[in-house]
């Protein structure tokens, strides 16, 4: 398949029941040439990479019709969204309540014989037959649909007992001695064996009827539930926006309508309409759908703005930089998509053995009929235990034990500003047990600041911090602006006469009259101007604390130093003991000198330290690490740190960062928060384990299940509640990693 053509599908399947549904529609779709498909049961998608001129779209939804079931290309389906959309479970709603009332009568007749009177069978017979054929009539239709294509799934087993056992009773009341009057329905938690020939199982046949059609009324709303936070998360963004002409004017268009450039207004209380760049005004924005951060962030000219943020203060005028399918919030909805879409490792095992049950429960069935037919058992007890076998099999808590915990978890993960690119990375969390953090941006703030400024005996820290921030505010260096910017807060700057950069080393100018050396103290050297004692010891000590120092002289003679450093985030040292907790080891990772690396270690609680590494040299480091056993995660945000990421067993970025390395991670941070890596980590392992413990509550009912049934310690009844049962259970633990917290909020 060549890369050039290949391209990507999210097909909406309708009418898959069970895990054996995906797998089928699955393999039909893997026959064709040049497609590579994964369907997901719980999200009811087809996920289809396929060389597109070697296929047309149109033949995957023709594959997937071929083998009963309806598909749509998406096109279709964004065109069905936007109509009005009812309650989907509303028709099983119904059909659940209907057979319910039908079946309770039912079921207590047959429990409560003072209640039984003369013929009354007959009368259980009319409520029960409406609930048989029409109640009964999606799993009948659907078993037929699987027939005709010479496979079946659960909904073969369901039918099969239920009309099994309506048939069986038709034939006592209408050719054998139960529609005698006097006859009684038996209904036990375990079957009699010796009974008579001729019982009847209405009970059976309505009763089961109504608790499956329960457990997938409550599964499927549970389903949506767990989806919840990915379809909150599509339906953020703005409807319209006010756009701005070139005349001024104003118009109200639908977000469709932006292009890259358009201007437009963010209003007090509007959300933004797309990502951009702010041209007038400044304000506040709440970003916590985008961070999980409730605190709102200051911006203004020139500050980057995502779409689907709250304007929280003032009028903003803002000039569109990505549209569509290229905002923040598009990629951020992808990316949950394709990690709800994937199958983790541990899922690989309940897919080999979904795509074989029903078969196999099939035979277990005909071969508990003729066991204990041939055992000399009534045909009734044995008639039971093959019914209870049929129906008590469940491989659709299989199918639902990993995608539904992979919904949840990431989408309450999208909800905080955690992205998980995929299933497979939540087996990597549980094995790390070294984390490698980059520096800069990360640990740090990344950006540069006034620490200190210490003067020379007799000068003034303002005087000299104005004249300095006067001329370095004309350099583009980080350290010049950091000393410019914190010199505007001052007071205003004097004019600048004249003014060279000496690369590598400092500035030179005139200010006020004043000849200017700003940078290093070898620059002023040449000028021979030399630091004071007590400046050479402030240098020293800043030096020590991990700042840069640059030094400062006019008219001669050295005059200041000023101490400039990359401020340690203020959750860093929570972060890294938050690291700890979870039983890894952390790393420095940085190409500063080992000074400045070792005093931002030691402020953050870090004990290793890996520093004057080139960015080239990151991923060897990374190499390194797991050369000597170590399962390594990576935490970084830059272009450098990229193949760093990508060696990393876990790659995990700040969103802050740049794209570059957000693609090459496993784990994308939105907020930019160091804390939020232990957070990842956390949430990652949990919905792992939940993953494990839906699939070990799947395998054991199903192992410990269908023996019983077997054996006839279950009457069909149980087995048809405790089947409904499973699958819920499974939705409902996956369910409960919507109350993840995280460490801070």
């Amino acid at each position: 398949m060549s890369a050039a053509a290949t391209e990507h599908l999210e097909l909406p399947i309708e009418g898959m029941t069970c895990a054996s549904c995906a797998n089928r529609i699955e393999r039909r779709l893997n026959k064709l040439d040049g497609v590579t498909a994964t369907v997901n049961y719980a999200t009811e998608r087809a996920s289809v990479t396929y060389d597109a001129g070697a296929i047309e779209p149109e033949r995957l939804v023709e594959a997937v019709e071929a083998a009963g079931y309806e598909a749509a290309l998406p096109s279709a389906e964004a065109a069905a969204e936007e109509a009005p959309e009812d309650d989907p479970n509303a028709p099983l709603r119904r059909r659940l309540v209907i057979s319910a009332l039908l079946s309770a009568p039912v079921l207590v007749l047959s429990m409560v014989p003072p209640l039984q009177f003369d013929n009354w069978q007959w009368l259980a017979l009319q409520l029960a037959t409406p609930v048989v054929l029409w109640g009964a009539w999606p799993f009948h239709r659907a078993a037929w649909a699987n027939l005709r294509h010479g496979t079946a799934t659960m909904d073969t087993l369901i039918s099969l007992g239920v009309l099994s056992a309506w048939l069986w009773s038709l034939y006592a009341l209408f050719i054998g001695d139960a529609g005698m009057p006097g006859m009684k329905m038996s209904f036990s938690l375990v079957p009699s064996s010796g009974g008579g020939e001729d019982e009847i199982y209405l009970e059976t046949a309505s009763v089961v009827t109504t608790f499956i059609l329960a457990g997938r009324f409550f599964e499927a709303r549970a389903k949506r539930r767990a989806g919840a936070a990915l379809k909150a998360l599509l339906a953020l963004g703005a409807k319209d926006v006010s756009v701005i002409d070139d005349d001024g004017g104003e118009r109200r268009v639908p977000v469709s309508e932006l292009t890259v450039g358009t201007r437009f207004l963010v209003r007090p209380g509007e959300k933004v309409a797309t990502d951009g760049v702010v041209e007038e005004g400044t304000s506040a924005l709440d970003m916590s759908m985008l961070s999980g951060e409730s605190v709102p962030v200051e911006v203004g000219p020139g500050s980057e703005v995502a779409g689907a943020t709250v304007n929280a203060g003032g009028r903003l005028v803002v000039r569109a930089t990505r549209v569509g399918s290229d905002t923040a919030l598009a990629q951020i909805a992808r990316l949950v998509t394709d990690a709800q879409s994937g199958k983790a490792p541990v899922q690989r095992l309940a897919d080999r053995i979904s795509g074989v049950f029903v078969p196999v429960v099939i035979g277990l069935a005909v071969a508990t009929l003729g066991f204990w037919l041939g055992n000399g058992e009534s045909a009734s007890f044995a008639f039971t235990a093959a019914v209870a076998v049929l129906i008590i099999a469940c491989p659709c808590a299989l199918g639902l034990a990993t995608p539904t915990a992979l919904m949840v978890g990431s989408g309450r993960g999208a909800q905080l500003g955690l992205l998980i690119k995929g299933p497979e990375v939540l087996e990597s969390t549980r094995r790390v047990d070294t984390v490698v953090l980059d520096k800069t941006g990360t640990v740090t703030s990344g950006e540069m600041r006034l620490t200190e400024v210490v003067p020379a005996a007799g000068e003034e820290r303002a005087e000299a911090l104005r004249l300095v921030g006067a001329i370095e505010a004309a350099s583009e260096h980080p350290i010049a602006r950091a000393i410019a910017r914190a010199a505007a807060t001052e007071g205003p700057l004097p004019a600048v006469e004249s003014f060279a950069n000496r690369e590598g080393l400092g500035v030179e100018g005139v200010v006020e009259g004043h000849a200017l050396v700003v940078g290093r103290p070898a620059l002023l050297a040449d000028w021979a101007m030399h630091l004071s004692p007590e400046l050479d010891a402030a240098r020293a000590a800043a030096e020590e604390r991990g700042a840069t120092v640059i030094a400062a002289g006019w008219d001669g003679r050295a005059r200041a130093v000023f101490a400039v450093a990359d401020t340690v985030k203020a959750s860093s040292r929570e972060a890294i003991a938050a690291l700890r907790d979870l039983g890894l080891r952390p790393v420095l990772l940085t190409g500063d000198n080992a000074t400045t690396a070792g005093a931002v270690a030691a402020e953050v609680g870090i004990e290793e330290v890996i520093a004057e590494v080139l960015p080239a040299e990151k991923a060897a480091v990374v190499a390194r690490l797991q050369g000597e056993g170590h399962v390594v995660a990576m935490v970084g945000d830059g272009v450098n740190d990229a193949p760093a990421l990508a060696q990393a067993d876990l790659g995990l970025s700040l969103g802050t960062g740049t794209d570059v390395a957000i693609e090459a991670s496993d784990l994308t941070l939105v907020s930019g928060d160091l804390l939020a890596a232990a957070d990842a980590i956390r949430l990652s392992r949990a919905t792992l384990r939940t993953i494990k413990e839906n699939l070990a509550w799947a395998f054991g009912y199903n192992l410990a299940a269908i023996p019983l049934a077997a054996i006839g310690l279950l009457n069909p009844v149980i087995a048809g509640a405790a089947m409904a049962l499973s699958s819920v259970s499974v939705v409902a633990n996956a369910l409960r990693l919507r109350r993840f917290k995280p460490a801070r909020g």
